[in-house]
């Protein structure tokens, strides 16, 4: 597939946004750090100690992690993440990419990087896309091959494949070596230990038997 290559320069240029003024990664210290993955790691960070400069070499700044797609989840979606095992080039610079294999009529629920913004590009199909701001104002486009969206950091989005004949793929920057992400129904009812019943059953306005479904549907 062919993709408009001004499109492609906006997506970069977006990216390069997002490092730029949103990360919120420290900055680096040196040219790079990459990630001894094989070391002791003594203290709790999302950083690890760099190997020798003197040892690296091109194969630590290049990965073929997001060239096939993976296996889909429950929602029939799966996401491909670049982190510091499979590209550890990139430990210490503050960016992230992403691949989402979305298929027929799956969804990416509604979730968040509380560590990153995302700018995604789709690169095949089409989807509904939107996020919730904190006054709970919703914001949706609808995105065929070439279109971007940003989703500000932190804030609940989701992506929504209401094609029902093509997959759908996307490619995302992230502002974080380590975005994080979280769910908002598994965090919800599926947590360890599950948040109390009543809690939730005041939270939601649903009955003990609804918060028992619900758990059960996600295989809490």
């Amino acid at each position: 597939m062919e993709i408009n290559h001004i499109l492609l320069l906006q997506f970069l240029m977006g990216l390069f946004s997002l490092v730029g003024f949103g990360k919120s990664d420290p900055n680096p210290l040196h040219d790079y750090c990459v990630a001894n993955v094989k070391g002791p790691r003594n203290f709790f960070s999302n950083l690890v100690p760099c190997i020798n400069p003197d040892e690296t070499s091109v194969s630590h700044f290049a990965t073929s992690a997001l060239s096939e797609p993976g296996d889909m989840n429950q929602f029939n979606f799966n996401v491909t993440l670049t982190n510091i095992n499979n590209l550890p080039g990139l430990n210490t610079l503050g960016l992230a990419m992403a691949r989402a294999d979305i298929a027929v009529n799956g969804l990416v629920p509604p979730h968040s990087h509380p560590r990153a913004s995302e700018v995604s590009i789709l690169l095949e199909g089409s989807l509904l896309v939107g996020f919730v701001d904190t006054s709970n104002r919703l914001y949706t486009q609808r995105l065929r091959s070439g279109d971007c969206f940003v989703f500000p950091k932190g804030l609940i989005h989701f992506l929504y494949n209401t094609d029902l004949v093509n997959p759908a793929v996307t490619i995302s920057g992230l502002s974080s070596q380590n975005p994080g992400a979280q769910i908002s129904s598994l965090a919800t009812f599926t947590s360890k230990p599950p948040i109390p019943d009543e809690i939730l059953i005041k939270a939601f306005k649903v009955n003990g038997q609804d918060v028992t479904r619900i758990r059960r549907n996600f295989g809490g």
